[in-house]
């Protein structure tokens, strides 16, 4: 299993952006192949990051409407308590649900951040290497 660290893609970005290429590797057939390699497999642990961030988004969603779907149905049912009666278990329970909305809006927005952080890194790639931009959507 391969473990990639943040720090790992912030430096594959940073040669990527300073346009690293071995001039004497490049100037080899076989050097053009693994240079070719080397930046599909970037654009690969990219992908796989966004795809990261797309399943924080997706849990991001999920703890965010599990709140909702409880105060519908606190709403729904509301006649049948009283509120001053209830009121030690609904304060804390509402307390919760607001912490859950604010988990939920933190993990939604940190991942939409993230995903348009890897669409730019891909995009720069792209522009630096524009032979194999048309293999690259």
């Amino acid at each position: 299993m391969l473990i990639v660290t943040q720090d790992q893609i912030q430096t594959v970005a940073q040669a990527v952006a300073r346009g690293y290429v071995d001039p004497v590797q490049e100037s080899t057939p076989q050097g053009k192949a693994e240079e070719s390699a080397l930046i599909f497999n970037e654009i690969q642990l990219i992908l796989s990051e966004k795809r990261t961030s797309l399943s924080a988004l997706r849990t991001g969603i999920a703890v965010f409407v599990l709140p909702l779907s409880v105060l519908s149905a606190l709403v729904a049912t509301s006649r049948y308590y009283d509120f001053g009666h209830a009121a030690r278990l609904l304060v804390p329970l509402l307390v919760l649900n607001a912490g859950l909305i604010v988990l939920g809006a933190y993990l939604i927005l940190h991942a939409i951040r993230r995903i348009h952080h890897y669409d730019r890194l891909i995009r720069e790639i792209k522009r630096k290497h524009s032979a194999i931009a048309e293999f690259i959507d």
